[in-house]
């Protein structure tokens, strides 16, 4: 398991790291070090809001003094013209923060929003959403983050918390039940609380993880919707199950109304758009 607030202090301080460098030049070469300002989050555009906590996080990370206020949550509404938060404290602060706490929110919004649109498509059925790993990298903390705050639910965050056997995994290791064998006396030995999850990519391969057990979840990949039925029936309950590959807003439905108890789809990350938001300063005195 990750430690969230330290991977967000150790994403905020190489991404300030990297936008700063050896100074904020525009800013030390014309704002005085002791003036004070206050800065709005304006929202432009309708959707989920996401990421005032992180931007909270990011201000007092710089400076511990400042004064936060929240006008909306994550994961609430936001409409055009509404202020998001307002923030008092250096101007030198405000500035040299500006840009990345902007970025973290509007990434993270437009991937809340786009998570909603899935969950509420969901919606009267027992499936659940799922991200996947095909995140930015160094960003992906904060997108999983935004799934969560948009309804959705993070899969495994890395390749350590979890043992995931794709077709890749498996065709290196010489088939499914070696692979399946392997793993389990792994975790056996290791005695790492690791769950199992297997991808199957036919009905004779799920014939063929039942035969072998020990395993907790088994991946439904590239399943066509009657596939999949068939699929269940087999496994019964016996195991958690997963439908993934081309899943999308036009088709999730259809996987839903099967009854798996999992769909996951990587677009909500990567098929999402940033939405428009702006920081505005007020000079509070000089």
């Amino acid at each position: 398991m990750i430690n969230y607030d330290q991977q967000l202090a150790f994403l905020v301080k190489n991404a300030l790291a990297e936008d700063i460098g050896d100074g904020d030049h525009s800013t030390l070469s014309s704002i005085s070090p002791t003036a004070q300002g206050r800065a709005v989050l304006k929202i432009k555009e309708e959707g989920i809001l996401a990421g005032v906590a992180v931007a909270e996080k990011i201000f007092r990370m710089v400076e511990p003094g400042i004064v936060f206020t929240a006008n909306k949550k994550d994961g609430g509404e936001m409409r055009y013209g509404e202020e998001a938060f307002s923030v008092a404290a250096k101007v030198h602060t405000i500035l040299q923060c500006e840009r990345l706490v902007l970025n973290c929110m509007q990434r993270m919004s437009g991937i809340a929003t786009l998570t909603k649109t899935y969950v509420k498509k969901l919606e009267g059925y027992s499936t659940r959403l799922l991200d996947t790993r095909k995140t930015t990298p160094n960003f992906r903390l904060l997108e999983k983050e935004a799934v969560r705050i948009g309804g959705g639910l993070n899969h495994r965050f890395g390749l350590f918390d979890m043992i995931m056997l794709k077709d890749n995994h498996i065709d290196y290791c010489g088939g499914i039940e070696k692979a399946i064998e392997k793993a389990y006396a792994y975790v056996q030995t290791t005695k790492r609380p690791l769950k199992i999850e297997v991808e199957t990519r036919s009905i004779d391969d799920v014939k063929r993880v039942m035969a072998t057990g020990k395993i907790d979840r088994i991946m439904l990949d590239n399943f066509t919707p009657d596939l999949l039925v068939e699929a269940l029936k087999i496994i019964n309950g016996r195991y958690e199950t997963e439908a993934s590959g081309g899943i999308n807003l036009n088709n999730i439905e259809a996987f839903a109304a099967t009854g798996v108890d999992y769909v996951s789809s990587g677009a909500v990350i990567h098929q999402a758009r940033s939405l428009d938001l702006s920081l505005k300063a007020a000079l509070i005195n000089k």
